[in-house]
């Protein structure tokens, strides 16, 4: 019989526990956080201020900047306390916490950028029909739809991740509480977690990629055999060019993770792939959506020349 640990906080190991790269990997992801915040808040700003960008298009993309500066918010100011730190522990509440809304705004990433896809996809071969099939109360419904339904999949992760019971070592091999590295920590039946991960996470992030690429490749399917004009294509692609670099940049370290099986050796590599989509991509969105998009690089001068000129 395995001693049960009543479980009052973790020990999170971090990144690494090399003394002399901790200050290096401080100043890096504080950097990496105040960019996203910036970034992110930039593009939130602009298209409040800006009427021309009240637009589905733009209420999407709004909400995925939204997304993004609470996700990075979710892992990044505990890292940064624990490098700083020689105690680097979570409690049992603040762990289930994070790891909830880590999965909540994660699954509603993967629901959203799906929407943004189908957003794509009837502007372009419907564009008579857009302004009534994506009107307002539309898009609203849409995302409050993908908002509850990932706070309810991340509230089946944290109420079943919080009832295991815990009779390893309390030491977690991450820099923030996710599911997987408990489930290295737990005792007893873990099979209905692991299940919730294969299953359902794996479903809802593969289910949204595939709808996704499907809208992309219905496009691409209506230019070439509608108007069977490269240019037309050209164009179209480009406007869409943004959307599939996020949705790369997304899904392929959420895949590495969480669809692949769990192993023993797994765990650095997972530490170093969560890095990616929860620090680096939060920053990249902005970038990509503000350096390719002409229509945000014209309000945001319109903005600057309304208050300083």
């Amino acid at each position: 019989m395995e001693n049960v640990t009543t479980v009052s906080e973790f020990l999170l190991l971090g990144l690494t526990s090399v003394q002399y790269l901790q200050p290096f990997f401080f100043v890096l992801f504080l950097i990496i956080y105040l960019i996203s915040l910036v970034g992110n808040g930039a593009i939130l700003v602009i298209i409040i201020l800006e009427p021309k960008l009240h637009s589905p298009m733009y209420f999407f993309l709004g909400n995925l900047s939204c997304l993004d500066i609470c996700y990075s918010s979710v892992t990044l100011p505990k890292l940064l306390l624990s490098l700083l730190s020689t105690r680097r522990v979570i409690s049992f509440l603040g762990c289930i916490t994070q790891l909830h809304f880590f999965h909540f705004l994660g699954c509603s990433e993967a629901i959203l950028l799906a929407i943004m896809g189908f957003d794509r996809f009837v502007a372009i071969c419907y564009p008579l029909h857009y302004a009534m099939l994506m009107n307002h109360q539309v898009c609203v419904l849409l995302a409050a739809v993908a908002w509850l339904t990932s706070f309810l999949y991340a509230l089946m992760h944290s109420v079943l991740t919080a009832r295991l019971n815990f009779c390893h070592s309390l030491k977690l091999h991450h820099f923030f509480c996710d599911v997987k590295p408990l489930l290295e920590l737990a005792c007893g039946d873990t099979q209905v977690n692991q299940w919730l991960i294969s299953i359902i996470t794996g479903g809802i992030s593969m289910g949204a990629f595939f709808l996704t690429l499907l809208s992309y490749l219905y496009v691409v399917g209506f230019l070439l055999f509608e108007h069977q004009s490269c240019s037309t294509l050209h164009k179209a692609l480009s406007t869409c060019a943004s959307h599939l670099m996020v949705l790369c940049l997304f899904y392929g370290p959420v895949g590495f993770t969480y669809i692949r099986p769990a192993s023993a050796t797994s765990m650095v590599q997972d530490r170093m792939v969560a890095v990616i989509y929860s620090a680096v991509t939060p920053v990249l969105n902005p970038l990509i959506y503000t350096l390719r998009n002409k229509e945000v690089w014209l309000a945001l001068k319109k903005i600057f020349r309304r208050k300083f000129c």
